[in-house]
């Protein structure tokens, strides 16, 4: 049911309502005031369900490096997660049928706000709309098959985000905790203080290449305490539920279930 209160005026989908700018923004968060609905009363989908560009970072914290014994990068190794890979927080993640090699990756996102070119890293804040929380579900071998690694990243349902946005302007997304669990197990858990490329640089890096879009979305990286370094592997399993938790934006959590079986069509 759409509150009372609420503008229909407004975009009603969020890369639109990015797109507006601030004045949309504002104008929303002062018809709000005080009418703030309860989770319990509403379904959280992903926050940005079809970004233009859904884009990946690999090898962006040391301590993950170092657990791979691959070389620290000198330039950022960016990869595509195709958009329809997208869920939302406590959707189930599909173990595919043709492997049981999936595993989690807990990492903070960056959401572009502006359309934007050429952004120089001491400008970069001033076009990320938001930050959320991606869990780069990876299925591995179909990963090392190509050497972009955009199959293995892009699977259905392997692109968990949420549990929403939170404004660039209420935290530094240079300082904040990172912790990911399966099931009661702490599997991931450092820092962003430990990004090799920063979101800045990021931003600095894609901006060269392409014209940045509201709403796409740039996930980080991953730290140490993925489940292909374990020993025994780590990966998910149906019945498994992972949750990450990132300071100051929250916890995104999905059970892992057996894809389900589909006609071609």
């Amino acid at each position: 049911m759409t509150p009372s209160w609420l503008d229909l005026s407004l975009p009603q989908e969020m890369i639109p309502f990015l797109s507006t700018g601030l004045e949309a923004q504002s104008k929303l968060l002062a018809l709000a005031g005080n009418n703030d609905l309860s989770l319990s009363d509403v379904q959280l989908l992903a926050p940005i369900s079809n970004p233009q560009k859904f884009l990946g970072v690999g090898l962006n914290y040391a301590d993950h490096i170092a657990e791979t014994g691959l070389d620290t990068p000198d330039f950022p190794t960016i990869f595509n997660k195709q958009s329809s890979c997208i869920i939302g927080p406590e959707k189930a993640i599909h173990r595919p049928r043709v492997s049981e090699k999936l595993d989690y990756e807990g990492e903070l996102a960056l959401v572009i706000g502006k359309q934007c070119r050429h952004v120089p890293k001491e400008k970069a804040a001033e076009v990320i709309a938001g930050y959320t929380i991606v869990n780069d579900v990876s299925v591995r071998d179909w990963q090392i098959k190509a050497p972009t690694w955009t199959l293995g990243k892009s699977f259905d349902t392997h692109g968990p985000m949420g549990p929403w946005i939170v404004t660039a302007d209420e935290i530094d997304p240079h300082n904040l905790e990172l912790k990911t669990w399966v099931n009661n197990q702490l599997r991931q858990h450092s820092n962003t203080s430990n990004l090799i490329f920063d979101c800045y640089q990021l931003v600095e890096t894609l901006s060269t290449v392409c014209t940045l879009m509201p709403g796409d979305v740039i996930a980080t990286g991953t730290c140490s305490g993925v489940g292909v370094k374990m020993k025994p592997r780590g990966y998910m399993k149906p019945g498994d539920r992972v949750t990450i938790e990132i300071e100051g934006i929250g916890k995104l959590s999905n059970p892992v279930i057996e894809e389900p079986d589909t006609q071609w069509c």
